[in-house]
């Protein structure tokens, strides 16, 4: 249960239940209940009344009871008593202590939790749960907000309301609401789905231990899924505290939150005594010195323990180490069989975890141009709304994936309309959730909606402020929209919450490029590919501005060394633009055919056909069939400006191609319509040279040229164009260049 703001208005609820508790205040909310303080004017005390939420009776009528005889059960002075419950049917509400203090997390948060302090609060935590794990329960939700420190320093448990008995014949997995736990705290295996177990407990506890004498939780700047992906996946131990904390203990957390449960200390109570030994308590251990059995008469040897140093995980256990480990209690790592049905001697399906399933779909969206990433991202979300048809956020992030898909497959407007109906269903299901906006404003802006784009990730923003993929829709709309000041901003923002996260130096990379810091982008290009040297992307990104740089040959390594990790279309894309550069036609026509195959490439995108078809114009065998591809890149490109009348770079692009196929009416309308939408931008001004020079307007072409070098576009790329030969020969162009060039030396 979170603890709520205390200022915070108590909803609408009954004021007086049962004839004499009168609500005073909400302390708290969690996933199925509320928590107020009420005062009883029979004993006159306050109280602190537990009810189900109304949309939890209907599905949790019996929650409430049992955690009620749960918590009853439990006789340490460290949970909280119960006192009655009172009420019938579903508004029955647990009566319980009232517990006055602050929670753990903010006692963190005050910057007194030093090592004594922390090893005390870990001490009674590690004490009171070994009398419930003795009791066969788990508590399964063990984090700072539900642990309170009352002004003395004695620790308090607070919601027991996910305890259970330990079935250790259970079958059954957990879903995504059942994890009520913080992630930060909660074990790899409760993330990929296993039941709450005593080591799960010892997990969290160690997480806390780890948190207080860091200073700061393992994974601090991660959130949310992404949080739980790097749980998930890190098999290495945590980092080591600070050399202020001593050996044992240091040993005693890497130990605690190990990610295979079986290399975590078996009990509760072999954590209790492991810090009471640092704290000076002799830790009592009934166990021989040495292999040998000692003799009957003699009593059994009393040792005081020390843990040992932190092992790395490729070092097998000597004698010496294992010895050690049983001293202290702790259980060696168990081998574990491969999990076999007796019957049949096959493989028992792994087990459906919720929380895994998202996890693994957000990294796959994170990780969008990797070969099968949308396709996996597709696949994990189908799979959690196979089992809950309501999550809303496995209907935003398969809207997600599929807006990557439509953008990756040449527009095809079904995936645009899968993804639109999916952000609907998402926003319908959860419209606080921050994923269903994101979802929403990735839709919006496919389809033009720019306006209605910004408003929905605003949204999402305001209710996740640290939400990866609300971030990167905001730079990106920023960026096409020219508000590049604005978007610096916002990369400045996410670098800070998120400063390991190549997709924001990716970000920064195409904001430069857009400005012609070719250099600067470059820069960041590269930090996108020393963070993630599979990002495929960035290697054609990288490639693109080292062109802009007059580096060709360092740009074609770039895309071999990018080819070698993963075949990708940008990449096949790229080096056919290097090739053609460089006056390989045979080779660009060959990278471009990989570009648009269906089994490397992109075959639906309009792009790369026209680019197939400009090699192909240099090839006498291969005119006709230039034209061809050029037909097919109109078709592509028609639908898309239908959608997006609006966008500068698809005219001029559509005025290119239908130059190239000598329709040269309609390629001087659409060439005006770009003009009068972007007249600042070089890339239209080039493609408005080129379009000019192909229909015979030899001066409009001219002076379309000259604004585009003017603007920024690359000499290197203007000299090595086949189709401007007869305009840079032209006198007035030598002469500007000369101008140009001199004004730039002085």
């Amino acid at each position: 249960m979170e603890l709520l703001d205390s200022l915070r208005q108590t909803p609408s609820q009954d004021d007086i239940i049962s004839g004499h508790y009168e609500v005073r205040r909400l302390l708290g909310e969690g996933g199925f209940g509320h928590v107020f303080e009420a005062w009883d004017a029979k004993l006159c005390r306050s109280v602190a009344l537990k009810r189900l939420k109304p949309q939890a009776d209907v599905l949790h009528p019996e929650k409430l009871i049992n955690e009620a005889r749960l918590a009853a059960s439990l006789k340490h002075a460290a949970f909280v008593r119960i006192f009655a419950i009172e009420g019938q049917g579903t508004g029955q509400s647990i009566v319980m202590e009232l517990v006055e203090g602050q929670t753990l997390g903010q006692f963190m948060h005050s910057g007194k939790a030093d090592l004594q302090a922390a090893l005390d609060i870990a001490y009674q935590i590690a004490d009171a749960m070994d009398e419930a794990h003795a009791m066969d329960l788990v508590h399964g939700d063990l984090k700072p907000s539900n642990l309170m420190l009352e002004a003395e320093g004695k620790v308090r448990i607070l919601d027991f309301g996910l305890a259970r008995h330990i079935d250790p014949q259970a079958t059954q997995t957990t879903t995504l609401c059942d994890l009520q736990g913080t992630i930060a705290y909660m074990a790899p295996e409760r993330l990929m789905g296993r039941l709450p177990d005593t080591r799960g407990d010892v997990y969290a506890l160690g997480a806390m231990l780890y948190e207080m004498l860091a200073g700061q939780r393992h994974f601090a700047h991660l959130n949310g899924l992404a949080l739980a992906a790097a749980h998930m996946q890190a098999t290495e131990a945590w980092p080591d505290l600070p050399e202020t904390v001593p050996p044992t203990i240091n040993a005693l957390v890497r130990s605690m939150t190990a990610h295979d449960p079986a290399e975590r200390p078996r009990t509760m109570r072999d954590v209790r005594e492991a810090i009471g030994a640092q704290c000076g308590e002799a830790v009592t251990v009934a166990a021989p010195l040495a292999d040998e059995t000692p003799a009957k008469e003699e009593p059994p040897a009393t040792v005081s323990i020390r843990l040992p140093l932190p092992r790395k995980r490729t070092l097998k256990w000597g004698a010496s180490v294992a010895l050690l480990a049983v001293l202290a209690g702790w259980q060696l790592p168990n081998i574990i069989p491969a999990v076999k049905s007796f019957v049949t001697g096959e493989k028992a399906p792994a087990p459906y975890s919720e929380m895994a399933s998202m996890a693994a779909g957000m990294e796959a969206l994170r990780v969008f141009d990797r070969d099968t990433s949308q396709a996996q991202a597709i696949e994990h979300f189908s799979t959690v709304l196979k089992h809950n048809p309501t999550s809303a956020a496995a209907a935003a992030g398969l809207s997600i994936a599929y807006s990557l898909r439509y953008i990756g497959n040449g527009r095809d407007d079904t995936w645009l309309q899968r993804a639109d109906a999916s952000a609907q269903q998402a926003i319908a299901s959860d419209n606080q959730l921050a994923l269903s906006h994101v979802a929403h404003a990735w839709v919006q802006e496919l389809k033009g909606q720019r306006e209605a784009a910004l408003t929905a990730v605003s949204a999402a923003l305001n209710l996740d402020p640290q939400n990866l993929l609300a971030l990167v829709g905001k730079i990106r709309l920023l960026i096409n929209s020219k508000q590049f000041e604005l978007a610096q901003k916002t990369i400045d923002t996410a670098l800070g919450i998120h400063p390991r996260e190549r997709l924001f130096y990716l970000m920064q990379g195409v904001l430069h490029y857009r400005q012609a810091a070719y250099f600067e982008s470059e820069t960041a290009f590269r930090k996108t590919i020393e963070l993630d040297p599979r990002s495929s992307n960035a290697y054609a990104y990288l490639n693109a501005a080292l062109l802009r740089q007059d580096r060709n040959d360092e740009a074609l390594r770039v895309l071999q060394q990018g080819l070698q990790i993963q075949p990708h279309w940008e990449l096949y894309n790229n080096l056919g633009t290097s090739l053609f550069a460089k006056a390989d036609y045979l080779g660009a026509v060959e990278a471009f055919k990989n570009a648009v195959s269906s089994s490397k490439g992109s075959p639906g995108t309009y792009l790369l056909w026209a680019n197939l078809a400009d090699a192909q114009r240099w090839i006498p065998a291969q005119a006709a069939a230039s034209k061809d591809s050029y037909q097919h890149a109109i078709a592509l490109l028609t639908p898309i400006l239908q959608r997006r009348p609006e966008n500068a770079t698809f005219h001029s692009h559509m005025a290119l191609y239908q130059a190239y196929v000598n329709k040269k009416q309609e390629a001087l309308t659409r060439l005006k319509q770009a003009m009068n939408m972007s007249k600042d931008v070089a890339d239209v001004q080039f493609r408005a040279a080129l379009t000019y020079e192909l229909i015979g307007n030899h001066d409009e072409a001219l002076t379309a040229l000259i604004q585009a070098v003017t603007l920024g576009y690359p000499l290197n790329l203007i000299e090595t164009a086949p189709d401007l030969l007869n305009l840079r020969r032209d006198t007035r162009y030598q002469q500007f260049i000369i101008n140009l060039k001199r004004d730039r030396k002085t």
